[in-house]
């Protein structure tokens, strides 16, 4: 569909989506849907640095990466020459998609920590949605250990540290539970800052097996598995296997050699014991808290605010890893192995 040079200006931040794209039907859902248009047109830039945002401004560079949530680019906004992070979602998904991007547009709006994601903004363009994003230049955890090895446990404990920050702040200012929380959703710049990513559109993933069992399910506490409520609990039984995988270089189930298609692999978290780390390479502390996040009865798993002061988290804070030495040393690792 061409649009005239009017209409095109109105596509920018706060302006509402084009009827066409909503389908309203008479059910509760479906009203939620076709108030999304209005919904967005209350949201804003983050007062902090204010975008007028149009597609026409934004020069895209390279792809980042992309999941269920959509794909995120590394883009240009030429008039005030400022790198950003730009995820692009297709909003004539169904209902509840829809409602899920809001979500995560309103959390993001509001969203005010330094380890949480910043944001620019968001516009809608030919019926696609895109969100504006801080961008982190050494990207996410995932990628940093694929390219240089397992992380060593002192920078490993200051990442927790970070996280576990990041959580008690979305939980106890937005009442939010991240909902999706793997190293690929923990990014690092070369300042050494780590920040989550990512919650809200593809952590709360449609409710079918269809499109729940795809890409993260691996890292879904055992009662995420088996159809039971998320919790606080759920996302530190996340936290415990992102932090093994880290920490080891690959992800913990099963025990080496094994591999299981996706359904079986599932079926092993709920039913196996957890693979413990090798206890000649870690210290008791980290040992204890990973033991801890991965208890399997999530009644009996410790909160944020446990984790928090727990002893491998009160050494981080005691010891203060230069992290911006080590995320300078991760920058020139990555550029030696592209030489």
């Amino acid at each position: 569909m061409s649009l005239s040079p009017s209409e095109k200006r109105k596509r920018r931040v706060g302006l509402r989506l084009p009827t066409a794209t909503v389908n309203v039907l008479k059910n509760p859902e479906a009203e939620a849907v076709a108030a999304l248009p209005k919904q967005l047109e209350k949201l804003e830039v983050s007062n902090t640095f204010k975008i007028d945002l149009k597609d026409e401004d934004l020069k895209p560079f390279e792809e980042l990466g992309s999941g269920n949530g959509g794909t995120v680019n590394k883009i240009l906004h030429v008039p005030t020459n400022t790198i950003m992070a730009r995820k692009v979602i297709h909003v004539e998904a169904n209902a509840t998609v829809r409602k899920q991007i809001l979500r995560e547009l309103q959390i993001l709006h509001d969203c005010n920590n330094e380890y949480i994601i910043g944001f620019y903004g968001s516009y809608i363009n030919e019926g696609d949605l895109f969100i504006c994003m801080e961008y982190m230049d050494l990207g996410s955890l995932d990628s940093i250990y694929r390219k240089i090895g397992p992380i060593k446990e002192p920078i490993l404990a200051d990442i927790t540290l970070s996280v576990l920050r990041g959580l008690i702040y979305l939980h106890e200012t937005h009442k939010i539970i991240h909902r999706d929380i793997k190293p690929s959703n923990i990014l690092v710049n070369s300042q050494g800052e780590i920040k989550l990513a990512d919650f809200g559109v593809s952590g709360q993933l449609v409710n079918s097996v269809a499109n729940t069992f795809v890409g993260t399910s691996h890292y879904m506490a055992p009662e995420r598995i088996q159809g039971g409520k998320y919790s606080v609990q759920s996302d530190v039984w996340s936290l415990g296997i992102s932090l093994m995988e880290l920490a080891i270089g690959k992800f913990p189930f099963p025990p080496e050699g094994i591999v299981l298609p996706i359904f079986d692999l599932l079926q092993y978290i709920v039913n196996e014991p957890v693979p413990p780390l090798p206890a000649d390479q870690f210290s008791e502390e980290f040992q204890d808290f990973c033991n801890k996040c991965l208890i399997k009865d999530p009644h009996k798993r410790p909160n944020f605010k446990y984790l928090v002061k727990h002893k491998f988290v009160l050494k981080a804070e005691d010891d203060k890893v230069d992290m911006k030495a080590w995320a300078e040393d991760v920058a020139d690792k990555i550029k030696k192995s592209k030489e």
